[in-house]
């Protein structure tokens, strides 16, 4: 059996499909499926069946799965203990978080990090999903929950205060119950759920995943929304609806593997990160003067 077979076996089993795989693999979908047909075969028995479009696993390929995926983090613990030897700032750091914190704040400051180390490079990854930092998938994740388990170095980077806002332009008019929200599946979120009252009579004009999207659309009079103070207190296109105070406030998180904080690029942009957060605290917090 190829080993390395295991991998393509864990990824198909995270992603559903051979066409998802192969481009979290960056290969062709042709590769995904040979590869695992070759583990099939030198197991002697299939691990994936097919419904409704999606690759689900057999009773026996969900227990490879159990200790494929085991295996996987371990081979991700030893590349971790080599790179930690080397103590030079270069190569790539990888950062995950939310779309509006990699686009509106991070991007805009990456000048000052490569000033400070000029051998490194960082690549953002803006999603709203838990890129899995035990697998490698991400170095540095910054969330807007704190993660119930792991062997994670954890901290707590800012209280990210969320209000109400409308268009700043007084020849938009927008009646009180018009709103735009996040997308259904962010149904659980704290800002989603303040906002359920406040839509009795009223009506969504527009769903969507994207903060920035979200923040355009109330600058242009689609509705008012529910929006994170750091963005849009900057943006000359909004007003707030509520007062100095934030409607809510949700913590944010900075989360690395406890074996990823040796490495001296991870370390020291998790410095960086966390010197970023401090010195932006009260943008971040939303209290306007007077609050």
């Amino acid at each position: 059996m190829n080993w390395d077979d295991l991998r393509f076996l864990v990824v198909i089993g995270r992603e559903g499909t051979l066409a998802a795989a192969a481009r979290r693999l960056k290969v062709d979908q042709t590769t995904v499926a040979r590869r695992l047909r070759a583990l099939e075969e030198a197991l002697g028995t299939p691990l994936f069946e097919r419904s409704d479009g999606r690759w689900q696993p057999t009773l026996l390929g969900t227990r490879v799965l159990e200790r494929a995926g085991r295996i996987e983090e371990d081979v991700a613990g030893v590349v971790r203990m080599a790179e930690a030897g080397a103590q030079a700032v270069s190569g790539v750091v990888r950062v995950t978080s939310v779309s509006a914190i990699v686009a509106e704040y991070l991007i805009p400051r990456l000048p000052a990090l490569y000033a400070r180390h000029p051998e490194l490079a960082v690549e953002l990854i803006a999603s709203n999903d838990n890129l899995n930092v035990s697998r490698r998938e991400a170095d540095i994740a910054i969330r807007l929950a704190r993660p119930d388990s792991g062997d994670f170095l954890i901290r707590k980077l800012a209280d990210m205060g969320f209000a109400a806002y409308g268009a700043a332009r007084g020849d938009l008019p927008v009646p009180p119950g018009d709103w735009v929200t996040y997308n259904e599946d962010l149904a659980h979120t704290p800002e989603m759920r303040w906002l359920v009252p406040h839509l009795r009579g009223g009506r969504v004009r527009l769903r969507s995943n994207s903060v920035r999207g979200l923040a355009v659309a109330v600058a242009s009079g689609v509705g008012h929304g529910v929006l994170p103070c750091f963005l849009a207190d900057a943006h000359p296109g909004l007003v707030r609806l509520c007062g100095p105070q934030p409607v809510l406030s949700r913590d944010l998180w900075l989360l690395i593997h406890r074996d990823a904080r040796q490495q001296a690029r991870v370390a020291a942009t998790a410095d960086w990160l966390a010197e970023c957060f401090t010195a932006d605290a009260a943008a971040f917090r939303g209290v306007l003067a007077g609050g």
